[in-house]
């Protein structure tokens, strides 16, 4: 991404000329630890600083991505990380394509599923969410949050939700991917029905620091292999909310998997379909094929967008998808986001590009 930042440095057109854009994956980091453990309460605040916010990844010292893959070369400011001054991302991004509006995915420690002490997930999560507010959205109208909760306490996660749910700077509610339990569990279903009754849609983020690894079978020995198991990530969800249930009991409740792709689900969807026709009776609660629920009830983001050798099959894709349940995600500031101008390298028509730029993510996010 740096390369082409460089090249496109002397222009800069608008992404879409007179297409909206709205992003739905940015990543914002504090400068600080400070930054974040201000919002805690002074107890845990002292804890934190004690004993550490420990994860439940087995490389506490190290981080999950190769730090000289983490961002874009040109992204990191000369205090804190990439992702962390809002005036670069303002520059970089916001302005230079012209965004209408971009939403948070906090990574870090409030993610939720990540840390081993329960109680300090809780009040974590809120820290982040508190957090965003100030450092984000707050000075930046053009920024919307995500609202982070403690999944594995399906209790304190509604709390976080009905603390926030009636604050429109925040219009999601995010999860951790690799969570404790498939998320189709009944245990977290009080999230799903809080979810629904606020009109909010449920995401989920790939990658981060989570209960397990992100393989069936242990962890990976390169970054390369863990970045492509991202989509493994999506699916194992994906099933597992279909085929509990969740949309069956929650029609309305709208969710999303973000950076993971999206050229897996047609394929998914034709085997779960036919799986389900072969063995229906194990699962009566399961009223339409399989599929029929991953179009009604899920959308994608487009990050990484996937580049087929025949650049019509992307079409062929977006077809059976339905181009109105994609979202445009850049996943600014990390080394491999994807430039709206460029990222699509099969010409789609206009209206699906409007759709897929803007549209689509007004209808599901709820932005007038």
């Amino acid at each position: 991404m740096s390369v082409i930042a460089e090249e496109v440095a002397r222009v800069k057109p608008k992404a879409g000329a007179d297409l909206e854009l709205i992003d739905c994956d940015i990543h914002p980091y504090p400068k600080k630890r400070a930054d974040l453990y201000q919002f805690l309460p002074r107890e845990w605040r002292d804890h934190a600083e004690t004993y550490g916010a420990r994860g439940s990844q087995p490389f506490l010292s190290m981080m999950h991505i190769p730090r000289v893959q983490v961002a874009r070369l040109d992204s990191e400011p000369e205090e804190g990380p990439a992702g962390s001054d809002l005036k670069m991302m303002q520059e970089q991004l916001l302005d230079y394509y012209d965004i209408k509006y971009g939403v948070l995915q906090p990574f870090g420690p409030g993610g939720g599923g990540n840390l081993l002490n329960p109680a300090l997930a809780n009040v974590m999560c809120s820290a982040v969410n508190d957090w965003q507010i100030a450092y984000f959205l707050d000075p930046e109208p053009r920024l919307k949050g995500s609202i982070v909760v403690p999944q594995e306490d399906a209790e304190a996660s509604v709390r976080e939700i009905e603390r926030h749910a009636g604050n429109r700077q925040f219009v999601q509610i995010a999860l951790h991917a690799r969570s404790a339990e498939p998320l189709g569990k009944r245990r977290y279903w009080p999230i799903y029905e809080m979810a629904e009754r606020a009109n909010m849609p449920v995401i989920i983020h790939s990658s981060g620091y989570g209960q397990y690894p992100p393989s069936g079978a242990g962890w990976m020995s390169f970054y390369l292999e863990e970045h492509h198991s991202y989509a493994h990530t999506m699916q194992t969800a994906i099933v597992s909310m279909v085929m509990e249930g969740v949309f069956e009991e929650f029609p309305k409740l709208r969710f999303a998997a973000v950076e993971g792709g999206f050229a897996w689900a047609p394929p998914l969807g034709w085997r779960l379909d036919k799986v389900w026709a072969r063995n229906r009776s194990e699962t009566p609660h399961i009223k339409r094929p399989p599929s029929e629920y991953i179009r009604s009830n899920v959308w994608l983001a487009t990050q990484p967008v996937e580049e087929p050798e025949v650049a019509s099959q992307l079409g062929d894709v977006i077809d059976w998808i339905g181009d109105d349940r994609l979202l445009f995600a850049t996943d600014y500031p990390h080394w491999d986001m994807d430039d709206p101008r460029y990222a699509f390298k099969y010409p789609l028509p206009r209206e699906t590009q409007r759709k897929i730029l803007s549209e689509n993510a007004k209808e599901f996010f709820n932005l007038a």
